[in-house]
């Protein structure tokens, strides 16, 4: 398949890039940062400004498929920037809008477990993908990725495109030296620095880079089965910030003292991923709990020197 991944140089774009080419499909990437982390990634990165329609010409027209990642990704920033949710959205719009005009008629969609905010849930339920509601909305990130959902829903209603929603979850490991808590943690840990933690019950579902990675190819592999609808891809289980920041600690034998704090606007505190549906539907199956992809990350992280 010739395949176009916007977003293409961060840490999902930049893993998922090379697990296509090794697949044999053809990749096209499009982003406005470089790829810092593989050459051949970046040797096929179109340089662009997703926000800006006229751009979209620097884009091939042949293209079976388009995997949408690119975003402003970090909730509490676009809680102090609520215009980066708005790039979200117009992003969204003119990436539809391109495959639209040119008869492009797969498209997928990166999401997140955001949109399903702080509902909480009887009796250690998990988060299936029906529960995600516009009303449970936290913050100007979680509105925008709902925003893309709705789009794209209603570009398969409208103009026959052929649709698949993934609800990401805290994907960390490699390629990956943004401020997320993750590598962050580590140069925190490193420097001997406070690790802070918001909200000392805040519990996640962590998700190995590779695990989402196998994720997305499974679905193009299915694309039959797994059309026209969400699914959530995570590990399903929970781990706390605060267990995160004492394995790191352990990790790194680290003095860092672990400073607590209260969660701030806008943030998910609770979260478990119901990830049935992408099980039966096209044979997600993570292979890469907390503790060893932490461990994972970690050896990384030293080969690189973050």
């Amino acid at each position: 398949m010739n395949i176009l991944v916007t977003g293409s140089s961060g840490t999902i774009g930049t893993r998922l890039c090379e697990t296509l080419l090794d697949m044999g499909h053809t990749v096209v990437g499009a982003d406005w940062e470089k790829c810092k982390w593989q050459k051949r990634i970046e040797d096929l990165r179109i340089d662009i400004d997703l926000r800006d329609a006229s751009q979209f010409s620097k884009l091939p027209t042949d293209i079976d498929l388009i995997v949408h990642l690119a975003a402003n990704a970090r909730v509490y920033e676009l809680v102090e920037h609520p215009e980066r949710a708005l790039d979200n959205c117009i992003d969204t719009f003119n990436v539809l809008e391109f495959a639209r005009k040119n008869g492009i008629k797969r498209m997928m969609f990166a999401s997140s477990r955001e949109t399903y905010g702080n509902i909480h849930l009887p009796n250690g339920q998990k988060y299936s993908e029906d529960k995600a509601h516009f009303m449970t909305c936290e913050s100007p990130y979680a509105a925008s990725k709902i925003a893309g959902e709705a789009l794209f829903e209603s570009y398969k209603r409208c103009y026959d495109i052929e649709t698949v929603i993934i609800r990401f979850s805290n994907v960390y490991g490699m390629y990956d030296d943004s401020i997320r808590v993750v590598p962050l943690y580590f140069r925190s840990a490193k420097a001997g620095t406070p690790l802070k933690v918001f909200g000392k019950d805040k519990c996640l579902d962590f998700t190995y880079i590779d695990d989402a990675v196998h994720g997305v190819t499974s679905v193009i592999t299915h694309w039959d089965k797994a059309k026209n609808e969400t699914y959530n891809l995570a590990y399903g289980e929970g781990t706390t910030i605060l267990h995160l920041a004492e394995r790191m600690k352990e990790l790194l034998k680290s003095n860092s003292p672990i400073e607590l704090g209260n969660a701030r606007t806008g943030e998910v505190t609770h979260y478990i991923a119901d990830i049935s549906k992408a099980k039966k539907t096209f044979g997600y199956n993570p292979q890469t709990p907390f503790d060893r992809g932490i461990e994972k990350a970690v050896e990384w992280y030293k080969a690189n020197t973050l």
